[in-house]
């Protein structure tokens, strides 16, 4: 009596829908269930390579390698690897639900993807092994985590549900049997195998056959592209590589291909992707470049390139370090460190090459200039050098321009580089921050990425030009000859506010607008102290400065009104609100506000 335990579980609440997206949108482009499935493969044997670095008891055998076996009598295709392998709840987490994308983003943008990019999708959204649906009507996959002696086997028609139960297996890895459909046949064909596997995934390193007559032949090349000469690589082989090194869908902007000899020896193939990451929200801000040893791969957690440069993607294969390297050597050897300094050396020298063709380069710098914002300010060895590569939107100029273009436009005598912050570009432009340099016709550089709080204060100066944000510069910019006195009034709004604000004082930098806020010149400006607030860090407060515009018809008639205490008390807190919209924040008391504005409204309308 067969007394095996089996669990039933049903899929996580969206697998259903993804499956069915996957078959039928994606039906066109079967073939590619093997890419995924054998790419998914050989990550399990790298990461029981990684894993064998602190416990060499997990060493994958010598001989590891994928093995792709067609059985014509069964009508199944076997797919099995020498990899990590999976627990219990590994192959519950990670084969019954969706840990990432979700199926509305995926449906998304299949939508928008062209079809014959459409492939590509299932790799970037993390979903590759539900592609086997597409050609199997049942899966099966056995599996025993490495270090461990229990195996199970996971089994599901895709349909709702899925089984787990305990299994057996010689040695640790993973089986995937697929009981394939009566019309994908042709998968049961070694020749097409082969073909398929040649096409997709020749460039994965470790060995992939293909059983035919009772023995098992190779179905790839196992070439280390990176290791072959720049001039015996075709684009297309490039493309196919980084596609699967960083499941991504798109062509590679940049391709930095090079080997390194003397000192230190060790092969590089770095790109620059040409679109964003589906996730944006990431928060990983790590590179991961892959680090190999004799072709080896070791990690991809060398931290080979620093977090503002995170966005590149490669292989670095040194000669230079032992098979056996441990965590703690890959801290501390200097043969790393000198590997770091010349790959940042090369993505930096190809970013300024890249900016001779401006339209190319802003392409970049829509997809990643946050990012590299971020070194600016975190590393002071290369600020000089990341300087001249930041893009800004400007107030005076259409697209992108940058900080040696702006001083190229500086007025005689300018000795200052103008910005404001925000969180929009297009609303930056209209902001009252901006009407007293329009009118003197200065430019002011516009940023509204959240780095931008903060990166200026470190750069300080370029070419010798300061940089200094409007808020800030009230001293530089508010001088005017001929200004009204109103001094009373400013002295009256200044007692009804009493500890809101930390001055109030007219300016000459406004041309239509009533109020204005500035800083108060001892900390950090608008911009920030915005962020900060509603990122919930605490910080010093700073009381802002309110500006008054001597010259707009609504101070001259509080001026003439100076008599009604409770006219000018509601109107100095309904101006200090005004300018707090116009700096795209809320009012203090927003209710308040809102009944200020009722009561001021109806009287204009009685």
């Amino acid at each position: 009596m067969d007394d095996t335990v089996v669990e039933q579980h049903a899929f996580g609440a969206e697998v259903g829908r993804l499956l069915d997206l996957v078959v039928h949108s994606l039906y066109s482009e079967r073939e590619i269930f093997l890419r995924e499935l054998v790419a998914n493969a050989a990550d399990a044997v790298d990461r029981r390579r990684f894993e064998a670095l602190t416990d060499p008891n997990l060493a994958p055998p010598p001989d590891a390698k994928i093995r792709v076996v067609p059985d014509k009598q069964g009508s199944t295709l076997l797919i099995s690897d020498d990899g990590i392998g999976m627990t219990r709840q590994e192959m519950i987490d990670n084969l019954g639900t969706i840990a990432r994308s979700g199926t509305r983003a995926f449906a998304q943008n299949l939508a928008a993807t062209e079809p014959e990019d459409r492939p590509n999708l299932i790799g970037q959204f993390g979903v590759g092994f539900y592609s086997a649906f597409m050609v199997a009507d049942r899966v099966e996959v056995t599996s025993r985590k490495a270090g461990s002696e229990d195996a199970f086997t996971w089994a599901s028609e895709g349909a709702g549900q899925f089984t787990l139960t305990p299994a057996s297996r010689e040695q640790p890895g993973t089986d995937i049997v697929l009981h394939l459909k009566s019309d994908a046949s042709e998968y049961l064909e070694p020749v097409r195998l082969e073909t398929v596997i040649r096409k997709w995934a020749d460039h994965i390193t470790l060995p992939i056959t293909v059983a035919q007559d009772g023995k098992d032949q190779p179905a790839n090349e196992g070439t280390a592209l990176w290791r072959k000469a720049k001039s015996e690589t075709t684009e297309q082989s490039y493309k196919e590589f980084y596609r699967h090194l960083g499941h991504f869908f798109d062509d590679p902007w940049a391709t930095l291909h090079w080997r390194a000899e003397g000192t230190l020896e060790y092969f590089c193939l770095l790109f620059i992707p040409g679109a964003k990451p589906f996730d944006p929200v990431d928060n990983d801000r790590d590179a991961h470049v892959r680090l190999h040893v004799r072709r080896m791969f070791i990690t991809d957690k060398a931290e080979l390139l620093p977090h503002w440069l995170r966005f590149v993607s490669g292989v670095v294969d040194t000669e230079d370090l032992p098979l056996n390297v441990s965590r703690e050597m890959l801290q501390t050897t200097p043969v790393l460190a000198r590997i770091r300094k010349a790959l940042i050396g090369r993505v930096v020298a190809e970013l300024k090459t890249r900016t001779k063709d401006a339209d190319d380069y802003n392409k970049f710098w829509e997809n990643f200039g946050p990012i590299l914002k971020e070194g600016v300010w975190e590393d002071a060895e290369h600020r000089p050098e990341i300087a001249p590569l930041l893009r800004f939107k400007s107030s005076t100029q259409d697209g992108w321009t940058s900080l040696p273009d702006y001083i190229s436009r500086m007025q005689d005598g300018q000795d200052t580089i103008y910005y404001l912050s925000g969180e929009h570009a297009d609303a930056l432009k209209t902001s009252p921050q901006l009407e007293g340099v329009r009118a003197k016709g200065i430019e002011v550089l516009l940023m509204a990425d959240s780095i931008d709080s903060f990166w200026p204060e470190r750069l300080d100066s370029f070419e010798g030009k300061k940089l200094r944000s409007v808020t800030q510069a009230a001293e530089d910019l508010g001088k005017g000859d001929d200004q009204p006195d109103i001094s009373p009034l400013l002295a009256a709004i200044k007692s009804a506010l009493d500890s809101k604000v930390s001055d109030v004082r007219s300016t000459a930098r406004l041309t239509d607008s009533a109020v204005v806020l500035a800083s108060d010149g001892r900390g950090p400006d608008l911009a920030m102290q915005r962020l900060m607030r509603r990122a919930g860090r605490a910080m010093m407060p700073s009381k802002p400065v309110l500006e008054i515009n001597p010259r707009h018809k609504l101070i001259e008639a509080l001026s003439a009104r100076l008599d009604n205490t409770a006219l000018i008390a509601e109107a100095s807190e309904t101006l200090l609100d005004l300018a707090q919209v116009q700096e795209g924040d809320l009012p203090a008391d927003a209710s308040a506000f809102a009944r200020r504005v009722t009561t001021l409204l109806a009287g204009s309308l009685g």
